[in-house]
């Protein structure tokens, strides 16, 4: 336990919001933008998918106070996905009209391959009627993520591309790191051409060298993209990027870091080499 809380501590801001939002105003002064994640999962109870919601649209209106620049990341198993599909859609869309109040903007994570095609399905329903304030996740490793990509692209939605980090069967995902790389740049680079401001969420430099010289050769300007990364991991690298490209964090908080952390690591051995590598990284 005590080693996992060293390690939490590195890579989760704190248990409450004012801990989370303190991180933000952190990174706002490197030039480094945020999205705030309250870290919780699996909801079966639908007071706790309530509260959950009441908590995000509660830290939207903090985020406005404050006036920091930050959006917020939310997983619809938070929400209520387990409990009924209606009942997650209603959380959803009050925390989203909130974030259209405030001018903010809300990024529905992508979870487990169970839960893909019922977050793609929300998200495009959403999308038809709140546009650019909500955006969706897609992970490289899928095997379907091209065919996804490819109606998010038709629908001008906001995809953040990630490899993607939980354990799926080789039926539906790519096994092979070089397999991943291979697919996350193809898709990468049709998200510069052709997607709404796409956020390229890697922390492998050789994938960020090669999307800033798609971009340069294509005459794709600064401001059509960002990166993305995880809060604590890489942060010397994060501040070098932060200096000439859009740069967001992904800062997560909450008391819910224990569970969360421990199914992160037993989901997949590359996560826990993955912690192992970036603790003492910059």
């Amino acid at each position: 336990m005590d080693l996992l809380l060293f390690f939490a501590k590195r890579f989760v801001a704190g248990k409450t919001a004012e801990e989370g939002m303190k991180a933000v105003k952190i990174l706002n002064s490197k030039n480094i933008m945020a999205t705030l994640d309250i870290l919780g999962e699996n909801v079966t109870d639908k007071k706790m998918a309530e509260k959950a919601t009441m908590e995000y649209i509660s830290l939207l209106e903090k985020i406005h106070e404050e006036k920091i620049n930050s959006s917020i990341s939310l997983k619809l198993t938070q929400l209520g996905i387990d409990i009924d599909y209606d009942f997650c859609k209603e959380n959803l869309e009050k925390i989203v009209k909130k974030a259209i109040i405030y001018g903010n903007f809300v990024r529905i994570d992508m979870e487990g391959s169970k839960y893909t095609e019922r977050t793609i399905s929300m998200f495009k329903e959403l999308v038809k009627k709140y546009g650019n304030s909500v955006g969706a996740v897609i992970q490289a490793y899928l095997f379907r993520s091209e065919k996804d990509v490819n109606e998010l692209i038709k629908l001008n939605a906001r995809v953040r591309l990630c490899k993607g980090a939980y354990k799926e069967p080789p039926t539906i995902a790519y096994k092979k790191k070089s397999d991943v790389d291979k697919n996350y740049i193809k898709l990468m680079e049709k998200l510069l051409l052709h997607g709404n401001y796409p956020a390229i969420a890697t922390h492998d430099e050789k994938i960020i060298n090669h999307a800033k010289e798609f971009a340069r050769n294509n005459k794709i300007g600064k401001e059509k993209f960002e990166f993305q990364m995880l809060y604590g991991i890489r942060p010397k690298l994060q501040e070098k990027l932060a200096n000439e490209y859009n740069v967001r964090v992904y800062v997560p908080f909450g008391k819910n870091w224990f569970p969360y952390y421990m199914r992160r690591l037993r989901e997949r051995k590359e996560n826990v080499f993955f912690l192992l590598k970036n603790l003492f990284r910059r």
